[in-house]
């Protein structure tokens, strides 16, 4: 099965999924790696995304590696840019940042990433990226120069994640952003799952079980994890003790 289909699969089945979001930029040191995935594996998670807006280092092949050695959870990257690609993933977010009208993260990085994810034999996942306001600015809006989503304005995120699908985006993504001082809203979160048949993602400002628990009562089919688990990755048990419980 593939990732796609694993994802796909279990939002028909109404299992939700928990993703750990790895930034390379955050994660240098490789016993601090070896030690994060390791508590990840044993929590349960179900994915793990790997990448970042920023790459300021040049950790992020020898992470990836190091990180499939520790686990076999699935390993999907989430590229900040075209940089950031590598075959010893699993399969790849190719994001499209469709919140925002900047062609340079609309198709620009895309078109520059192609040639090298098809000779990677990367499994592709085209995905509609979706930044939105989080109270604070993010390394996401600010790299990619785009205007967030107004928080308080669902009906301009639906809208924006129905012409994603009808572009042919097969998930719709919903981030907050890293660090994120506010979560997605459950009114936005559900506002854009009543006008998708695609599956949603959402990250970003979610640090406890109950924040977890309350995107996908909203909506979520996946929810991602970054900035929580960098300062505690014990946290993700306690969050899949609360997923299993409550699915």
């Amino acid at each position: 099965m593939s990732v796609y289909q694993h994802i796909t699969s279990s939002a028909k089945e109404g299992r939700k999924l928990l993703a750990v979001l790895l930034d390379p930029d955050h994660l240098h040191d490789e016993a601090q790696l070896r030690e994060t995935v390791g508590i990840v594996h044993a929590s349960g998670a179900d994915l793990i995304l790997y990448g970042g807006s920023l790459m300021t280092g040049a950790y992020f092949e020898e992470g990836l590696k190091i990180i499939r050695q520790c686990t076999h959870i699935p390993v999907i990257l989430f590229p900040g840019s075209a940089m950031q690609v590598s075959p010893h993933a699993d399969a790849i977010l190719f994001t499209s940042l469709i919140s925002g009208r900047n062609p340079e993260f609309l198709i620009g990085q895309q078109v520059l990433a192609a040639p090298v994810v098809k000779a990677a034999g990367l499994e592709v996942i085209p995905t509609g990226y979706m930044i939105v306001e989080s109270g604070r600015p993010t390394t996401a809006s600010y790299v990619s120069n785009t205007a967030p989503i107004p928080r308080h304005k669902p009906e301009i995120a639906a809208t924006t994640a129905m012409a994603g699908e009808m572009l042919g985006q097969l998930l719709i993504y919903l981030d907050g952003g890293s660090g994120a001082e506010h979560a997605v809203s459950s009114a936005m979160i559900s506002a854009v799952k009543s006008q998708i048949s695609v599956p949603l993602v959402v990250g970003g400002g979610i640090n406890t079980p109950e924040e977890l628990l309350a995107r996908y009562e909203a909506g979520a089919d996946v929810a991602v994890v970054g900035t929580a688990a960098e300062k505690d990755p014990f946290v993700i048990r306690d969050m899949v003790c609360a997923l299993k419980a409550a699915y």
